[in-house]
């Protein structure tokens, strides 16, 4: 192989090694590093301090974060539990964590994202439709029944709608300890301070009156 050859297939080869680095939690560089959420600012970046090794117990490692049902009790019929670095201190610099959410019949987790993770869902009870959208704005879809799996990429927009007669239970599983979620009906009409009107009139296409009545129902949440 020629030597520019040679250069290029290196390059190539260090450009995926440092995509694949970056595609998920910094790699942790110690063992353990239990979050030390006593002293945690309230903007940590990329993880938290770690607990000294000589506070860290066996308690740190095991959570019930996600044990019991959570009501559903709300317009979306629908209520997630997580267990993330922040309910649950020993994944900190893991790289992972959990979601449970139960769903009532016609339950909707309405469509969001993750800006840091990708998503495995896994049913396990009832019927759920999973869906992703990509950036071509291409749906794929599909009802996912027990012990079945669905995967969701990292960003894109998705969804899930209890499909079934009875309760619904999934878990979805992330390649983040603080996977992050972005939800666009709220991140339109329930920001703090408000979207400017003439954002959302232009937006959505509506009137002031019509987008005054739509910030209305979020209003609550």
């Amino acid at each position: 192989m020629a030597p520019r050859s040679s250069a290029l297939v290196l390059l190539a080869a260090l450009a995926a090694i440092i995509a694949g680095a970056r595609s998920a939690d910094p790699m942790a560089l110690q063992d353990i590093c239990v979050a030390d959420m006593e002293t945690a600012t309230a903007a940590p970046v990329d993880g938290f301090p770690c607990k000294p090794l000589s506070a860290v117990s066996d308690a740190d490692f095991f959570s019930r974060a996600i044990a019991a049902a959570a009501s559903t009790s709300n317009p979306f019929r629908v209520n997630s539990t997580r267990a993330t670095v922040s309910t649950f201190p020993g994944l900190n610099t893991l790289g992972v964590s959990v979601t449970r959410v139960d769903m009532a019949p016609g339950g909707l987790n309405p469509p969001h994202s993750h800006p840091r993770a990708s998503e495995l869902v896994l049913v396990l009870r009832g019927k759920v439709l999973v869906g992703f959208t990509t950036s071509a704005n291409q749906l794929f879809s599909k009802v996912v029944g027990p012990n079945e799996l669905f995967v969701v990429p990292r960003g894109l927009q998705h969804f899930q709608l209890n499909a079934g007669t009875g309760d619904a239970v999934f878990v979805a599983m992330f390649d983040s300890q603080s996977p992050g979620v972005v939800t666009p009906t709220f991140a339109m009409f329930a920001t703090q301070p408000p979207m400017p009107m003439e954002v959302l009139t232009k937006t959505f296409l509506m009137g002031e009156d019509e987008v005054s009545a739509m910030k209305s129902k979020f209003a609550a949440f």
